[in-house]
């Protein structure tokens, strides 16, 4: 069997990575299937890798917004982020990141991406770390999650070194966050990152956000926006092959801020910062199809 071994070797750790998480309702999902360009191969190496919904509009407060009542299988947007405490990689060094330690300080963009070590997934990491100053100043962490572990697989020898046998996506604990974090861009690595990356070995984290694939044991390529309350916002998903825009997170980002900052407004399609808005009335909005 051919294989890719890194020589990376990290002190040995005894405690088991672990994600928890609240009780959320879940999307169901059908089974999907991986396309053969995202799996591995053996003998080539890396391969190509019934909702109710109410409208809040009322015109005395001309609040132009969506809730979802909690009744039966529910969006995730307009409620309440599943909270989730879980093991991560930042700045080399293991950290614990739990998702409400960030109500009412920062929003939060959460991104799920399938696994380590393939192909899409380090052009969409790389490209929210390199813009993460502009996010930062939107008052906004960056958060990326996928199913691989924290740490290095220990082999039969009792050390600590990575062996990345590429034959099987159903081993998770063959992956390292750290590992590809030590890894340089031009080798297919990350190189340090400006955000934490979330292990979600138990997949309870990816259940609850409805991006899991089941019979495969991975996330879609799911992002969520939330707000300093907690609340998502906006969600995006997309199937393995297809990579994320950071421009349209960003962008989207800044229209929410500005709808929360301005709650008699709207913003319409493609709107950007600086451009005119809308107001969410029959005959108010008239001023802005006048405009355009």
């Amino acid at each position: 069997m051919a294989y890719c071994s890194l020589s990376t070797i990290v002190s040995s750790r005894s405690s088991t990575p672990m994600a928890s998480l609240s009780p959320a309702a879940s999307l169901p999902l059908n089974s999907r299937s991986l396309p053969k360009s995202f799996l591995r191969s053996p003998t080539k190496g890396f391969t190509p890798c019934s909702i109710r919904f109410a409208s809040s509009m009322r015109s005395s407060s001309r609040r132009f917004a969506a809730k979802a009542y909690l009744e039966g299988d529910l969006p995730l947007v307009g409620n309440k982020s599943p909270d989730f405490e879980a093991e991560a990689v930042f700045d080399q060094e293991f950290i614990n990141v739990k998702l409400s330690d960030y109500l009412g300080k920062k929003y939060v963009i959460l991104f799920f991406y399938p696994l380590d070590f393939t192909f899409v997934c380090p052009t969409e990491i790389t490209a929210f770390s390199d813009r993460y100053a502009e996010f930062e100043k939107l008052n906004t962490e960056i958060l990326g999650v996928s199913i691989d572990s924290v740490y290095l697989r220990r082999p039969p020898c009792g050390i600590w070194k990575l062996e990345l046998f590429l034959s099987s996506v159903d081993s998770p604990l063959q992956f390292s966050h750290l590992a590809w974090v030590q890894t340089d861009r031009k080798s297919g690595g990350l190189g340090d990152l400006k955000y934490p990356l979330i292990s979600d070995v138990t997949k309870s984290i990816s259940k609850s956000y409805g991006v899991l694939i089941p019979d495969q044991g991975i996330a879609l390529r799911g992002l969520f926006i939330i707000d300093k309350e907690g609340v998502i916002q906006h969600s995006t998903i997309n199937n393995l092959a297809i990579g994320r825009s950071v421009d349209e997170t960003l962008r989207t980002l800044q229209a929410l801020r500005y709808v929360q900052e301005n709650p008699d407004e709207v913003c319409p399609a493609g709107w950007k910062p600086g451009e005119k808005s809308m107001k969410p009335d029959p005959k108010l909005s008239k001023e802005y199809f006048a405009a355009i």
